[in-house]
């Protein structure tokens, strides 16, 4: 089964508590205090482009790039309806290619936990840092193996909306630190009927030491990072983290 084909359709919908703005507002934050107020900024892992959109609407040039075309098509959508001059590419982030380098690339909401070896991670910064502009910022985000294994692990999640419903399975495999969850999604058709489509999901969980080697195998340097919930230090119960790292040579 495919990712992010039939959720597409509804995928807005279920996401409409993740505080995107909050998410945009330290994103520029974190760029201004940089002098980045203008420029080309990538968005790897774009999904519908809630963050490119919102990246756009206060200045930057964007680039998005997402592996799922359903996702992107969404994009499109929302990019003819605002006028936003951005552009979007269906690309594997294992693999990406831009035409030149940017000012910044940001990747939220987890993306890079779908990369699920160690060696595919190592390669995508290292993409990541050879289409940096000299001094260039790289503003990630990951779920940590806390999550996984305390919040997600063997559980079962649904949500109901008038719209469209969902059933999601969750497993966890601690040892090989594999999160694996079944989406069951019922979409509501024109003539009022319901239809069932099913996707898999699967996400690694890495250590914070491996994404430092994945930080250091590409050349860049860690500037920061953080708890991207509260925006304060990381703990043992921290979800997901922020990193901010920068180009240094290429």
């Amino acid at each position: 089964m495919e990712q992010y084909t039939n959720f597409a359709k509804v995928y807005d919908l279920f996401m409409d508590n993740v505080p995107y703005d909050k998410w945009v507002e330290q994103i520029r934050d974190i760029l201004h205090k940089e002098n980045i107020f203008d420029g080309l900024i990538c968005d790897l892992g774009c999904g519908t482009g809630a963050i490119t959109e919102r990246l756009a609407n206060i200045g930057y040039d964007m680039i998005g790039i997402d592996n799922s075309y359903d996702m992107l098509d969404i994009a499109m959508e929302k990019k003819y309806a605002s006028g936003n001059d951005i552009l979007y590419l269906c690309q594997d982030m294992r693999e990406f290619e831009l035409y030149g380098t940017v000012r910044a690339i940001i990747s939220r909401c987890d993306s890079l936990n779908y990369i699920r070896e160690l060696s595919e991670l190592k390669e995508v910064f290292a993409w990541v840092n050879n289409y940096l502009d000299p001094n260039g910022l790289f503003i990630f985000d990951m779920n940590t193996v806390y999550k996984y294994q305390n919040i997600l692990r063997d559980n079962t999640f649904a949500e109901v909306r008038e719209q469209a419903s969902f059933i999601w399975e969750n497993t966890y495999d601690i040892d090989k630190r594999i999160n694996e969850y079944d989406l069951n999604l019922f979409i509501k058709l024109e003539d009022d009927n319901y239809k069932r489509f099913e996707e898999r999901h699967v996400q690694k969980a890495y250590t914070f030491d491996e994404i430092l080697s994945a930080i250091d195998s590409s050349n860049m340097v860690l500037e920061k990072y953080m708890d991207a919930d509260t925006y304060g230090d990381i703990s043992e119960n921290t979800e997901r983290i922020l990193f901010v790292a920068r180009e240094k040579g290429k």
